[in-house]
């Protein structure tokens, strides 16, 4: 048929794939698993593409009763690492016929309003990160689905938890400043109360714990420049039994700030300070010397929240495990030059 003349139907999908109008649905709406192949699910996805075939969502959504639309909730667009997290959550709804509603927390705390006249009217569902949890009331109630991020899977309030191994991102900060000779540590915390702070709080102290001749002091900043640089400034120059070799950071932007401190009090890095972060931002590689730090992958992140919400809606199991995360080492690392 002349594309462009009239617009394809499912019907015609059938016929270009050689299956049945069911097994278009089936593919189409991603329910396909288990009931027809996937070679015959690819030929349908190839059917639909020649033809320039989109599914009427309008009446689907009438048939279904949804609005095909989620919100993502996080906690500020200060980073690029959320506009990745919403990157990954858009393409992945965009796949099945979704869209992504991005809505920043106002200050990154405290209850926001509701941004629609009904926000259970107007949504399927929610995908938050934890450091924005306190937004939820107004906007969820107790009726749409939630998927949380970066959240207590034993107290969180979503029927489903996707995670970072962030514990696992710091035991391999840890080992490596160890290795390389490391025993007294500053710990720039982000000063947030949030889950996936404390469990960096918690991994760092469990892991220096376990070596005889360790010590770490721990001080809270703003997660922006100006705090770290105020906050690691204070530490450096305090009087204590041990001066730090190490300062490990709860994210890049601390780290960032806290290079600027160690400059100012004439400290070079890694000569005199070896200074780690978390995340991988474009900042790391914009410092010198680059900074080590733990990747973070947001796209995937943001794939896995809007997976789960999906699984969440369509009563299956989300996917489990957390996400997998990496040291990155760069030049901002080096073996203590003084004890």
């Amino acid at each position: 048929m002349a594309r462009g003349s009239t617009r394809p139907t499912s019907r015609d999908v059938a016929q270009a794939a050689g299956v049945s109008q069911a097994a278009v649905s089936l593919v189409l709406g991603d329910k396909w698993r288990g009931r027809v192949s996937e070679t015959t699910a690819e030929r349908v996805r190839e059917a639909a593409r020649d033809l320039g075939y989109r599914p009427n969502l309008a009446a689907r959504n009438l048939r279904l009763g949804r609005t095909r639309t989620v919100l993502l909730v996080v906690p500020a667009l200060t980073t690029e690492f959320f506009a990745g997290v919403y990157t990954g959550a858009a393409r992945v709804a965009a796949e099945h016929g979704f869209g992504v509603v991005l809505y920043p927390s106002p200050e990154g705390i405290g209850p926001a309003r509701d941004p629609f006249a009904s926000a259970q009217a107007a949504l399927d569902g929610v995908i938050a990160s934890s450091m924005a949890a306190d937004a939820l009331t107004a906007i969820r109630g107790d009726q749409l689905p939630l998927v949380m991020l970066d959240s207590d899977p034993e107290g969180s309030l979503g029927a489903a938890t996707v995670n970072l191994d962030i514990a696992d991102g710091v035991r391999q900060v840890a080992e490596h400043l160890l290795s390389l000779g490391h025993r007294h540590f500053l710990h720039l915390a982000a000063d947030v109360p949030s889950w996936t702070f404390e469990v960096r709080a918690r991994e760092l102290a469990a892991r220096l714990d376990q070596v005889p001749g360790t010590s770490i002091r721990t001080v809270r900043a703003p997660i922006s420049i100006e705090g770290a640089v105020a906050a690691t400034e204070s530490a450096l120059s305090e009087a204590a039994p041990h001066h730090p070799t190490a300062l490990v950071c709860d994210d890049d932007k601390l780290a960032a700030g806290a290079y600027k401190a160690a400059r100012r009090l004439g400290l070079r890095i890694p000569d005199d300070l070896s200074v780690t972060g978390l995340d991988d931002l474009a900042l790391a590689t914009a410092i010198d010397p680059e900074l080590t730090t733990v990747r973070l992958d947001a796209e995937l992140f943001g794939e896995r929240g809007m997976r789960a919400l999906l699984a969440v809606l369509e009563g299956r199991e989300p996917e489990g495990g957390d996400i997998p995360v990496r040291l990155v080492v760069r030049g901002s690392t080096a073996p203590p030059t003084r004890p």
